[in-house]
This record gives structure tokens, sequence and C-alpha cells, in this order.
């Protein structure tokens, strides 16, 4: 899996804007981009808004300034959005219907007529990503799922390219982290996040190297989620307990990470 046909197929669409997440499938789409193209013709853009963790925004302009790729970190206004504030099982459609619509402009603004997401296949296929239909709806270009390239084939040739970032762990939205009919606010997302680095300080100062961690809000309570090995060393610790309880959750529990967890929970 060399990422020839990717670069030739970006190479097809001319100046292009790429709606970029610093997540490791954008990433290759904006670093496929930079070789097709050269950076003067592409644009990043990554949605700066209070879903995106600090810690990706920071790595997302890393990432662009590591590629020469121009960066553009617009905010975006989902919470004024009554779809994505309710936080229904189409919450992510309201919130790519602004991100998109946010980023497409600012790209047409840049005289960049294209823009690309990092969709790929296995997202195509995956019944819970009702964002899809939004970028579908706007007419970006999903580069990766049009050549059937697969999250693996993704890392696969980022490490083919040496990009340091090949394996770096998926990194939703920080709403997807809170139990679908529990409103979204600034305060709820910020909570999240503050639990999660709580979290990864905790592990970090027990010497415990964790890829996956979330911090689910239920609604008054919590569940951290770590790699099982993870969970299964920390679980019973109370300081990891009281650490996420400080941040005004009733009662936590820790289990094995799932990812997409709450999409599995009965309405």
């Amino acid at each position: 899996m060399d990422g020839s046909r990717l670069v030739a197929h970006l190479a097809g669409l001319g100046r292009l804007a790429v709606a970029f997440s610093g997540g490791t499938d954008s990433a290759l789409v904006l670093a496929a981009a930079v070789r097709a193209l050269g950076p003067a013709d592409v644009l990043a853009v990554t949605a700066n808004s209070a879903s995106l963790a600090a810690a990706e925004l920071a790595g997302a302009r890393r990432i662009a300034a590591e590629l020469g790729a121009r960066h553009r970190t617009p905010e975006t206004a989902e919470l004024a959005e009554p779809g994505y504030a309710a936080n229904g099982r189409q919450r992510c459609y309201f919130c790519k219907t602004t991100v998109l619509t946010t980023i497409a402009g600012v790209a047409a603004e840049e005289g960049f007529p294209a823009l690309a997401t990092g969709t790929n296949a296995d997202d195509a296929v995956d019944p819970f990503r009702p964002g899809i239909r939004a970028g579908d709806e706007i007419g970006v270009h999903t580069p990766l799922r049009t050549l059937g390239l697969s999250k693996e084939d993704v890392r696969a040739i980022a490490r083919g390219w040496g990009l340091a970032w090949a394996e770096k762990p998926a990194a939703p939205c920080l709403a997807s982290r809170v139990r679908y009919g529990i409103p979204i606010t600034t305060a709820t997302l910020a909570r999240v996040e503050q639990a999660e680095a709580a979290v990864r300080r905790f592990l970090d100062g027990r010497g415990l190297a964790c890829r996956d961690l979330r911090v689910r809000d239920l609604g008054g309570t919590a569940r951290i989620e770590l790699d099982a090995a993870v969970a299964a060393e920390a679980h019973d610790d109370p300081r990891l307990l009281d650490t996420v309880r400080s941040l005004g959750f009733a009662e936590v529990a820790v289990a094995a990470f799932r990812s997409g967890a709450l999409n599995h929970e009965p309405d």
C-alpha cells in the first residue's frame, strides 16, 4: 500500500482544501494533497469549537506545520444548532452540516473550490455515521472512501511514508462521550475534556501506558474506559475514581474501552 493511487486521485481535483481534524484519516488526505499539488495549492481547515479538545487542536497545528500546509482554524457554532445541542442520535448530522458549511465558506474565501474530508471506507459502512450524509449533501470529496481505503490502509500508507502519527489512536469529538439525550453545552464538553486529561495524568503518574481512554458522561455519573489491561490494573484505585468525582460526577466506574460504546445503548 504505497499511496500512489491516492496522490494521483487528489492531483485530479486541483486546488484543494482539507477538512482537517488532526486525526490519521484527514492527516493522510492532507499529506497526500501536499504531495500531489504542492503546499501552495493545499489549505488545511480545522473547525475550532468546544467539541475539539485543546490537545487535538494543538496536534492539528503541529501536523499542518510539519507538512508545510497553510492552516486556518475558524470557530464554529455547533452549539447554536438545536439539533446538535439536543444530543439525539442524529447529532453528528447537525454537527457536520454546521462545521463543513463553515469550512467550505473559509475555503471559498481563500480560493479553494474543492473540499475533501478524511471519511474512509470503514466509515462508509458504519451504521452510526449520520455525519457522512451531511458531507454528501454539501458535496465534499471523500477520496479515501472513493478509493476503498480502510483505516488500516490509511495507517499502512502513513507508515510507508514515515509519518510520525501513523499509529495515532482515534480521537472522536468530545460530544461523542456524552450519553444521547443529555444536552450538549460548553460546560458539559469542558468537564469531559478535564476528566480525560486528569485521568491521563493519573495513569502517567502510575506508569500505566494507555492507548484508548474515554470518560463517558452518563448523566450525573461517569464511566472511565481504558485499555482492558489498564482497566484491570487500575479499576479499584480510589484515587482514580476520586479524580473524576472531583469534577462533579456523583458516581464513577471503570471499564474496558469499547469504541462507540454509547451508540450501542438502547433508546
